[in-house]
């Protein structure tokens, strides 16, 4: 394809010296020359340092101009131009392909330099000029004190937050994130720790996303059970003798497994031995749709009130025999992702697992006593930076317990507080022993991978003890509020019911026991 761009695009006519193109062939002939005499090999340290500082300074000032220019450029080649599009002159379909054919660039860098350009490079699209949405970003991009890279995890921070804070909010979280990625002290860095250092763009990406959590905790974790991320957990086909694993995991899951690998990661432990152990209910790999055999039923897909479900969504109804619809409607990845959670989450709580400074593996979730008072506000996992649900939080609460942590002004801990409303090794061997694995009909999870469920919430009082303490599965406990099932005691003893696809009669029942409880029948010859 063959652009009719202005001359000094193509070198093809001499720029007039003294033209903003001269200068700029200028400064880089110039540039190019010191560059070539430099022999990066034979720097000595303190000069190679200052010159890969220089060099960036420089990348950072030039990279800011090309995002400028290919803005300008973009808005000249916009289509809804007519016959004064720069595209529609050079032949190509929009601004996208234009940029890429007269720069060279790869469409997805064009599309990436006009998405940033629109929120902070003023722009001209009728000749009257619109100021940058975010004139902070703008000014330390200009000024080559803040690279494209931090002024997109900015960006893209503002505008996720843009409509739903104040936009006093909104400035000051620019002005910060700005400063972080820059170095500066301003009012807003002033007396915080790393003020006045310059922030790697994984770390402000980091401090964005607190951000987030602070002002738009609904939006950065969200509680709704459709948004919600799952995690998934699948393979690929056979290559080189390997199978590719491909995985998704909530920064929940993330936690948990960083927690339990850096304990066997550890210098001071033994290098772990994994001893096999009976599987769960078994999962052959077929995904959603392929048909499964379910006592003696073959059941492929099916319909229930005009939605298609899989053989995924269905279990065996443990008292007549038949398939009832349990409301299951995770596909095969995110059942093998939950599967892996109880392994890691049994290792840690398996006495044979190596300690890490003296301690179990504990995952350690921080909220803000405030927010957990009040029902609001997203948890946080020491070395992730993405933030957890509230609803997670009160899960790991009612699992696990929690433990007060009160801090003074300056951030020295004034008081540690005892665990509280968590169940006792004692008191979790005595609910295992009665209940035997996950109480709702139909799943096969152990006891050794499940969480103890609070029937009745300790945020209502609910005492912390064996009559209020049940074994849920981690799916079935992350869903019981809203799966339809509930549950129950009744002189000491679990009753569940069901969702109404499960269950029509909508019947408590008594939930399955240790095979131990039940007595082997007298021999014949005794009776």
């Amino acid at each position: 394809m063959t652009l009719t761009a202005p001359p000094a695009a193509t070198g093809s006519v001499p720029e007039p010296e003294g033209s903003r193109v001269w200068g700029i062939g200028q400064a880089g002939a110039l540039l190019g020359s010191v560059l070539d005499e430099t022999r990066f090999g034979h720097l000595d340290d303190a000069e190679a340092i200052a010159v890969l500082a220089a060099l960036e300074e420089l990348g950072r000032k030039v990279d800011g101009a090309r995002l400028r220019a290919t803005t300008d450029i973009g808005v000249r080649a916009e289509t809804d131009r007519g016959n004064g599009s720069l595209a529609f002159q050079n032949g190509c379909r929009n601004r996208v392909e234009f940029i890429t054919q007269l720069a060279g660039i790869s469409s997805r860098e064009a599309k990436r330099r006009l998405k940033l350009g629109e929120t902070v490079v003023e722009r001209t699209p009728m000749g009257l000029p619109v100021p940058a949405r975010y004139p902070v970003i703008a000014a330390a991009l200009v000024s080559g004190n803040l690279g494209l890279e931090a002024a997109e995890i900015i960006a893209s921070t503002l505008t996720a937050l843009h409509g739903k804070v104040l936009q006093d909010d909104l400035d000051h979280v620019e002005r910060a994130l700005v400063a972080s990625a820059t170095g500066a002290i301003t009012p807003e860095t002033a007396g915080l720790p790393g003020a006045g250092i310059r922030f790697a763009p994984d770390l402000l990406r980091a401090q964005a996303l607190e951000w987030q959590g602070r002002l738009d905790p609904d939006g950065t974790a969200p509680n709704d059970d459709t948004v919600e991320a799952k995690s998934t957990l699948t393979f690929g086909l056979l290559h080189h003798g390997l199978y590719p694993l491909r995985a998704d995991v909530t920064p929940e899951l993330r936690g948990i497994m960083d927690t339990l690998f850096d304990t066997y990661l550890s210098a001071r432990s033994r290098t772990p031995r994994f001893e096999p152990t009976e599987p769960l209910d078994p999962l052959d790999g077929t995904e959603p749709g392929a048909g499964t055999a379910l006592d003696g039923l073959h059941i492929g897909d099916t319909s229930v009130d005009g939605e298609r479900f899989s053989a995924d969504h269905f279990s065996a109804d443990p008292f007549t025999g038949d398939a009832r619809y349990d409301g299951d409607c995770r596909t095969a990845g995110e059942k093998r992702a939950d599967i892996l959670r109880c392994v890691f989450e049994a290792a840690a709580r398996d006495p044979k697992t190596p300690t890490m400074g003296g301690a179990a593996p504990t995952v350690m979730i921080h909220i803000n006593a405030t927010d957990l008072q009040h029902g609001r506000g997203v948890g946080w996992i020491d070395g992730v930076d993405a933030p957890i649900s509230f609803r997670r939080v009160n899960e790991a609460i009612c699992a696990g317990g929690a433990q007060h942590v009160i801090f003074g002004t300056t951030g020295n801990i004034l008081y540690l507080g005892d665990t509280v409303r968590c169940f006792t090794a004692k008191q979790r061997a005595a609910i295992a022993a009665r209940d035997d694995g996950c109480i709702i009909p139909g799943c096969t999870t152990p006891a050794r991978w499940s969480e103890i469920h609070h029937v009745i919430p300790w945020h209502q009082h609910g005492p912390t003890n064996i009559d209020n303490g049940v074994l849920l599965c981690w799916f079935h406990h992350h869903t019981i509020n809203t799966n339809g099932w509930t549950i129950r005691m009744i002189s000491g003893r679990p009753q569940v019911r069901g969702p109404l696809l499960w269950d029509p009669t909508q019947t408590w029942r008594p939930t399955h026991s240790h095979r131990a409880n039940i007595p082997s029948p007298e021999p014949p010859w005794r009776s």
